[in-house]
């Protein structure tokens, strides 16, 4: 799938929630289900800063192809950093750096965000595209 239509998914999916509540629990659920992080790196270097919540990320890139692996000390967090690893996995890092992240405005999730977790989720697509940034051209 292109990453356009995993965004369109996960507003699809996210739609069929009409409450808030019910939103966030779907996205702590993919949180959930997030491939698990191994604790060896869960290293300082892989901290996304600035987050009110330690978010790790790390990144590679395999047959031309982006894999995330990140994880987070809280659910929430956690849930939102899985939206944005379903979709720029396995995305070339090309696509990853054009990718227009403004789908998680449409969410409507950062309405009912404390500012600090709401500027956390910009955070976490910058990093995803700093990282893709380091395989462009290669």
């Amino acid at each position: 799938m292109t990453i356009a239509e995993t965004q369109q998914q996960l507003l699809e999916e996210l739609s069929l929630f009409h409450d808030w509540t019910e939103r966030y629990e779907y996205v702590i659920g993919l949180g959930k289900h997030l491939a698990p992080m191994p604790g060896e790196l869960q290293t300082r270097d892989r901290l996304i800063e600035g987050c009110q919540s330690q978010v790790w990320l790390d990144a590679s890139c395999q047959d031309g192809r982006m894999h995330y692996l990140a994880d987070s000390d809280s659910l929430i967090t956690k849930g939102m950093i899985a939206l944005f690893v379903r979709v720029l996995d396995r995305q070339t890092p090309d696509d990853v750096l054009t990718a227009d992240m403004s789908f998680v405005d449409q969410t409507g999730l950062k309405e009912h965000l404390a500012p600090t977790r709401a500027n956390a989720l910009n955070l976490m697509a910058t990093q995803m595209k700093q990282r893709a940034l380091e395989f462009a051209g290669k």
